[in-house]
């Protein structure tokens, strides 16, 4: 029988050669490396099983695992079959693990996703969550151990951040559900179990007193001219910054008045139309002969290629003396929605024109136009009042119909 020092001093030679133990257990040493095997008699046939590499497997191991194969041969099983199908066991495994089915979920979807959401929910899973639960199972995880990992998130004191984290675990485990690699999603039962996050309003001024104030400062930015036309434009059309920046010369109709948004640059993803008042063509005819012969209507600083940076707007407020405490460029939405319902006009025009509204997705393909000429008559409208606030003029409440 061997030894540990025997196995140990055993040296290669220019043939491979064997090194027998006991029970058909043998070492198989090759110029490179050693090999444990056993030999074995199975339905009336010679057969050799491979047992481990030396010396990641040494002689006690590799003992046990001979043993294990006698058993299986006495209950007349292949212990040959019983490895390759633990070993199937272990693939299927990895590829039911979370992050496999985790990052399955994050490509398929990549394509529907702003590249900014897409960064960052990857980023989330990758800090928050595979360290803890990558490699766990997906159907194997359960409430109480989600729930552990999460509330690692929260005695950051990032609340809000644990909450996300919670949805978008919810939305892996709802895909492995469908393709048949979990059974239920557990975040279901986690409801309560977190802090809630105090909701964060974007910083807006929209006492009509201010806001005047506001569009003062803004006609005498004395910034560049590219940036002051984003400035100028942001209030009367109260889009998203991240679509205000990105608006490029072909979407623009200056016969209709309109700008047209294509579905992918939308958060929710159907195309919008932003009726133009006359001030805001105005401002984009001041801009066309510097930009329009390029793609962005507002590009960076750096390259026509790009669209301006998603800090310029906020950089040039501060510049203004406000502080990101007062008013941001996302701001502008606000100030829009609570005067415009403080005037009386339609909540069901005010949303369509936010673009808020989550509608049945093949009612949406008709209905982008919904409520067109009432948008654009409130877009003339809000133009012609933020004039005349700029100008100090007293508005007076009254009702649209």
């Amino acid at each position: 029988m061997l030894t540990d020092t025997a196995v140990r001093q055993a040296k290669p030679k220019d043939k491979p050669y064997k090194l027998g133990d006991s029970g058909g257990l043998y070492l198989l040493i090759k110029p490179n490396g050693k090999y444990w095997r056993m030999n074995y008699r199975f339905a009336g046939k010679q057969k050799t099983l491979a047992i481990g590499v030396y010396p990641a497997v040494g002689l006690k191991e590799a003992r046990k695992k001979r043993d294990d194969a006698k058993e299986h041969l006495a209950n007349d099983t292949d212990p040959a079959l019983i490895k390759a199908i633990n070993k199937e066991a272990k693939l299927h495994a990895a590829e039911n693990t979370f992050k496999a089915i985790a990052l399955e979920w994050h490509t398929k979807n990549t394509n529907t996703w702003a590249a900014s959401t897409a960064h960052n929910i990857r980023r989330f899973l990758e800090k928050d969550i595979f360290p803890w639960l990558g490699n766990r199972v997906i159907k194997d995880i359960t409430a109480p151990e989600l729930l552990a990992v999460l509330r690692r998130i929260e005695s950051r004191g990032a609340h809000e951040k644990a909450q996300r984290c919670r949805a978008h675990v919810g939305r892996v485990f709802r895909y492995a559900v469908a393709t048949g690699r979990a059974e239920r999603d557990p975040t279901g039962d986690l409801k309560g179990a977190l802090t809630p996050a105090k909701v964060k309003h974007h910083a807006s001024i929209t006492d009509p007193q201010g806001v005047g104030a506001l569009m003062r400062s803004i006609y005498g930015f004395n910034g560049s001219f590219i940036t002051k036309c984003a400035l100028q434009l942001a209030p009367l059309v109260f889009v998203r910054p991240g679509e205000l920046r990105h608006a490029e010369w072909p979407e623009i109709d200056f016969d209709k008045k309109e700008w047209r948004i294509p579905a992918h640059k939308m958060k929710m993803k159907e195309l919008h139309i932003v009726p133009l008042s006359q001030q805001a063509v105005a401002i984009l005819q001041s801009i066309h002969p510097l930009t329009g012969s390029g793609k962005y209507v507002f590009p960076s600083i750096r390259s026509n290629s790009r669209p301006m940076s998603e800090n310029t707007v906020n950089a040039a407020l501060r510049r203004m003396g406000y502080a990101k405490d007062e008013m941001t460029g996302h701001g502008f939405r606000s100030m829009a929605s609570t005067l415009l319902h403080e005037h009386g006009w339609p909540q069901q025009v005010i949303e369509r024109q936010l673009a808020h509204a989550e509608r049945n997705k093949v009612a949406a393909a008709y209905n982008f136009a919904e409520h067109l000429p009432k948008r654009k008559e409130m877009m003339q409208w809000w133009a012609d009042y933020l004039d005349e606030l700029a100008a100090g003029a007293k508005i007076m409440n009254f009702l649209k119909g």
